[in-house]
Order: structure tokens, then C-alpha cells, then sequence
């Protein structure tokens, strides 16, 4: 329970932390130390001296009341001729109703306490200036002041050692700070090389720093070159295994040419079958490494969409452009084969779709609706696997197929650091698919 509420208080930075575990055992350290030096050192010096000078302090409260009680002023000059370093006044006038003592005085309450514990003639003490220490007794005279240094009650200056402690160890705090924030720079780094990297990114990175560090930076390194050489050993063996079979498809065309088009027409149909099937499985399994990052603005993809759409006479219209229109880095290519699978699923499974794009700080949002029968949300994440069809909710008597469609978006859209989500079209009321890629 107390860990669980003290994590939700905790900082999520790496810096933030960092700078938590160095700064909190500088503080106890120091608050400890103040507090042990101070209240037990410096409490103890004072008791000590305040003691000593209350041996004075009754030496001339004796010496005043020595004097008989008519011959004040000889009890005055009794006191000036005291071999000691404390000024008197007798009578005093001024006396006060109640000590005083600053606020910031670290010690000045010991003095008092050993004062009026020391001498039971105490009237008041006053500690308000802070080189002095005025002190009021009741003698057989009248009130005697005594005035004094105050280096003679307590030792001078003890706040300098509080000020020393807080400037050094905020600037040993500084420099372990400047030399944490360099170890955590490659890792920094590092991160944001895999980010890149899964928004299909090459970013240029060396391993740097410590030790540890420096093996988990070569760690990614060799993960994702691997990754890329079996990216383009899968995309070479796919294109020589197109090459294979196109030949053999394409003698099979030649030979059904010349047999007759009543009896060659069904041997047709399954060859193009055939090549539809070989296209989609290309389509999925290809990288999109040709088609490389270049600032774009959203609203030109689907425009395009939408011409290609109106030249080949399609009901797609534009559902909005939302957002601002700058533009970021996208693969156009695939963004735009992505759309065109979108909306071929569209038309195939309804009679007319809508595309729009909305832009934030944060993702760019293309979607995709149609008015079909759509898709049961409890299949959505079915929907989107490699070589699924879901029979029972799209109708297969418009078109054929192998299951690629979404599971291409998804990958073109996983590419980007972004995701494919399913839902229902209010407007429309059939699928609604989005393709949100983050910035």
C-alpha cells in the first residue's frame, strides 16, 4: 500500500530519478550532521561557557549587594572596579518585561536556560543584539544591568558550518549531476534509436558511455541489423520465388491462347486467380525499404486516393481534412497502398466509401468507411491476422481473396510507430478502419 501510493508521486524521468538518488542522501547526510553537530557540539560548548560566565554574573551580584542598602553609589563603583570584561549599570532603568530572543539564534536558548539556572536573581535576558548579551538580576539596590560579548556565551558564527555544507553540497551536487547526466546521454540516445527504428526509421547511432551501456547499445545494433538482413533475405527470396513461378503462369497463359476460348475461358479465370494470389502474397510480405521517408502533407494521399478512385469511376468521396496541413515525414507510397487496399475492401464489401485525414500534434489519423455489413467488434484482432477470412461477416460473393488486406495496412501502419484500428461508421454504418501514426 505505502509503496504503491509513494510510486504514484514518483518521477517518471530518467533525469528526474537520477537526480532524486543522488540528492536525497546529500540532504539526510546533511541534516544529520546538522543536527547531531549543532544540537549535541555546539549545545554542549554553550552550556560549558554560559556556565563559566554565570560564576562571574554572581560574582557581581555578591559584590553589589556588599554594599550597604543606603550606599548604592558605592556598589556602583564597587562594579566599575571589577577586574572583569562586563559593562554595568546600577540602578538600571530599562529593564524588560520578558526575554528576548531571535528567531534564527541557534543557541540562544540553551544560554538563557543555563543563565537563569545558574544565577536565581535573573530578571530578564536579552539576546536581540546578536554580538551582546544584555543580562537583568534583582540586587539589594535596585536592577543591575550586565552587558557582555556574546563570543563569551556561546561560539561565534555556528550557522557558517549549515552555509558551508548547503554551498558545497550543492555544488558537488552540480558536478555529480554533470557527470550522471553524461552516462545517461547514451542511453537517451539509445532510446530514442529503437523508437525511430520501429517507426521504420534508420537513425545513425554509436554506442557511447559506460560499460554496461555500451553492450546494450552494440545489443541493438546487432538486433536490428539482423532484423534488416532478414528483411532483405525474405524480399529476395520472395522476388526470385515471383520470378519462378510467373514463368511457368506465363507459359500456361501462351498454351491457353491457343486451345479454344470456350473451353480455355475457365482455365483462364483460374490462372488470373493464380496471379492475384502471387500479387497479394508479394504485397504482403515485401518491405517498403525502396520507399523512403519524405516530408508529405496528408491531404495530397488522400487526394490521390481519390483521383485514382474517380478515374476509375468508384463511389469514394472525401469524408474531411482536419488539422493542420504541414508537411511530415511519411512513406507516401505505402500510406497511399494502404489507403487503396482500405478502400478496395470498401467497395468490395459495400456500395460506396469515404476517406478523411485529421492531423494533431500528437498522430495522423487517415480513415476509411463504408456502409457494408462490417465486422463483429469481437473479431476485430482476427480481422487483422494474415490469412483470415471471416466469411460469416463480409460477403464473399463480390470478391475473392487470401486475408492480406488488413494484415498489410496493419503491417504499413506498424512501420510508421503506429497501429490500424477497427470500429463501427456512424455516418455510413458499415466498417470503420484507421490508420494512426504517430508523429
Amino acid at each position: 500500500m505505502f509503496f504503491g501510493w509513494l510510486k504514484k508521486y514518483m518521477p517518471r524521468g530518467i533525469y528526474a530519478r537520477a537526480a532524486l538518488i543522488l540528492m536525497l542522501p546529500i540532504l539526510f547526510l546533511q541534516l544529520l550532521v546538522s543536527v547531531v553537530f549543532i544540537q549535541r557540539h555546539f549545545e554542549g560548548v554553550t552550556r560549558l561557557m554560559t556556565s563559566a560566565v554565570n560564576i562571574e554574573l554572581r560574582f557581581l551580584i555578591d559584590t553589589a549587594n556588599a554594599e550597604s542598602d543606603l550606599d548604592a553609589a558605592r556598589a556602583a563603583i564597587a562594579l566599575l572596579d571589577a577586574p572583569l570584561e562586563i559593562r554595568t549599570e546600577l540602578p538600571a532603568d530599562d529593564v524588560i518585561r520578558a526575554d528576548i530572543k531571535p528567531l534564527v539564534d541557534l543557541t540562544g536558548a540553551t544560554v538563557i536556560e543555563i543563565m537563569r539556572e545558574g544565577v536565581d536573581e535573573v530578571l530578564a535576558i536579552s539576546l536581540e543584539r546578536r554580538s551582546r548579551v544584555v543580562v537583568w538580576a534583582q540586587t539589594r539596590h535596585g536592577p543591575l544591568k550586565m552587558d557582555l560579548r556574546r563570543r563569551r556565551v556561546s561560539a561565534s558564527n555556528p550557522h557558517q558550518l549549515i552555509v558551508i555544507m548547503v554551498v558545497l553540497g550543492g555544488l558537488m551536487t552540480a558536478i555529480a549531476y554533470i557527470f550522471l547526466r553524461n552516462q545517461l546521454r547514451p542511453i537517451k540516445r539509445m532510446a530514442k534509436a529503437a523508437t525511430d527504428y520501429g517507426k521504420g526509421r534508420i537513425t545513425p547511432f554509436t554506442p557511447t558511455g559506460a560499460v554496461e551501456v555500451r553492450a546494450a547499445g552494440m545489443a541493438f545494433l546487432d538486433m536490428r541489423n539482423r532484423l534488416e538482413r532478414q528483411t532483405q533475405s525474405r524480399t529476395m527470396m520472395l522476388s526470385g520465388v515471383s520470378h519462378d513461378l510467373r514463368t511457368p503462369l506465363t507459359r500456361m497463359r501462351l498454351g491457353l491462347s491457343m486451345m479454344d476460348q470456350k473451353e480455355a475461358e475457365p482455365l483462364l479465370h483460374d490462372v488470373d486467380d493464380m496471379e492475384r494470389l502471387l500479387d497479394a502474397f508479394l504485397d504482403f510480405a515485401r518491405t517498403d525499404a525502396g520507399d523512403k521517408l519524405e516530408p508529405t502533407a496528408p491531404s495530397d494521399i488522400v487526394n490521390a486516393v481519390l483521383e485514382d478512385a474517380k478515374r476509375m469511376d468508384q463511389p469514394v468521396t472525401l469524408g474531411a481534412i482536419e488539422g493542420p496541413d504541414d508537411p511530415v515525414s511519411l512513406r507516401p507510397f505505402a500510406i497511399r497502398r494502404a489507403l487503396d487496399n482500405l478502400v478496395g475492401n470498401a467497395l468490395r464489401y459495400g456500395n460506396k466509401a469515404e476517406v478523411g485525414v485529421s492531423v494533431t500534434e500528437r498522430a495522423i489519423r487517415f480513415w476509411v468507411e463504408d456502409d457494408g455489413p462490417g465486422i463483429p467488434p469481437e473479431r476485430y484482432e482476427e480481422a487483422l491476422s494474415p490469412f483470415v477470412r471471416l466469411d460469416p461477416a463480409r460477403n464473399q460473393d463480390k470478391g475473392s481473396g487470401v486475408g492480406l488486406g488488413l494484415s498489410i495496412v496493419a503491417d504499413i501502419a506498424r512501420t510508421h510507430g503506429g497501429l490500424l484500428r477497427l470500429g463501427v461508421s456512424e455516418k455510413l454504418g458499415g466498417l470503420k478502419a484507421e490508420v494512426v501514426l504517430a508523429r
